[in-house]
């Protein structure tokens, strides 16, 4: 089942009433007196178990205790937004898996030879995810790419990756030729910024769910970062979050402030439509089939990670 993706840009009051989260404006709180039919116009419920991601970007929610332990105990990522309303925390579980114990060790007892295989796996598809995007939305060759993907090696000891997204962002926005990717960069570089949050939050709850540690990477080994193995194998999903920026800025403008039309149009990442091992399957779906395949290269039981190709 796909799950939701609720985003709350609003004052709002949340909360856990029989395994379902109560929505409540804050109007329903404040004011005891509120005729009754008005409240339950002014209160919704969704179940617990049908959402897969929060995201919190006001100043004036208030969530109760209780919903977060709920949340969390249903593998749901609660993403919070700062002053600019972009991502910049990320709650998840302790565990999702009752395997844990066993898939952690496999983890974290893992070769570097795998670990390098699974790499080198991992950028040959990337690249040749960012080609499709290059051939589908620019008039840029992309034959060198494919070139550059064919030849990773274990490991990517050639650096391949940094070859082609230095081609690959000279190209990709045919109408910003000076465009410079960067998290502090101008637009659409907020847009993407804002995209790979949420995709990294759907990562990161799949590898939980899987019964792997995000903090383990197979590549990122940054002593800050506790998410290092969910910006690995969230890389070759990256494109379809680049394709889908091009796909808002062909329709409009994007802003230095995100407005809530542009936000909305992202938060469709965990529906975007991929193929994974021939099959037509929604992000969030194949995200689950990644990692649940790594944690299975992890133990023995598969050499090669599922990753997603362009529909």
């Amino acid at each position: 089942m796909i799950k939701k993706t609720l985003y709350f840009g609003h004052s709002a009051y949340l909360s856990l009433r029989n395994k379902q989260l109560v929505i409540k404006l804050p109007e329903v709180e404040k004011y005891m007196d509120v005729d009754e039919n008005i409240k339950s116009t002014m209160t919704k419920t969704i179940p617990i178990e049908d959402i897969g991601v929060v995201v919190l970007d006001s100043k004036e929610i208030t969530i109760t205790q209780g919903l977060i332990a709920a949340l969390l105990d249903n593998s749901v990522a609660v993403i919070n937004c700062d002053d600019k309303r972009m991502p910049t925390g990320l709650l998840l579980p302790l565990q999702g898996n009752t395997t844990y114990n066993e898939r952690f060790r496999n983890q974290l007892e893992s070769s570097v030879p795998l670990r390098k295989q699974l790499w080198q796996q991992t950028m040959k598809c990337k690249i040749e995810n960012q080609a499709k995007v290059l051939s589908l939305c620019t008039h840029a060759e992309t034959n060198n790419m494919l070139v550059w993907a064919r030849d990773v090696k274990s490991g990517d000891a050639d650096n391949y990756e940094a070859r082609a997204a230095v081609y690959y962002w000279r190209n990709v926005f045919e109408d910003l030729p000076d465009f410079v990717r960067g998290r502090e960069g101008e637009p659409p570089n907020n847009a993407l910024n804002y995209g790979y949050a949420i995709l990294r939050a759907v990562m990161a709850r799949s590898l939980v769910v899987s019964g792997l540690l995000p903090v383990m990477g197979i590549h990122h080994h940054n002593r800050y970062n506790a998410y290092c193995l969910a910006d690995d194998i969230m890389e070759p999903y990256r494109p379809f979050v680049d394709k889908l920026v091009i796909e808002i800025r062909d329709k409009m403008e994007i802003p230095e402030n995100l407005n809530t039309e542009i936000k909305r149009e992202l938060l469709s990442i965990p529906v975007l439509d991929v193929k994974i091992e021939g099959k037509r399957s929604p992000l969030m779906v194949a995200v689950g089939q990644t990692t649940a395949s790594l944690a299975k290269c992890f133990n023995g039981e598969l050499r090669k990670i599922s990753y997603p190709e362009f529909a």
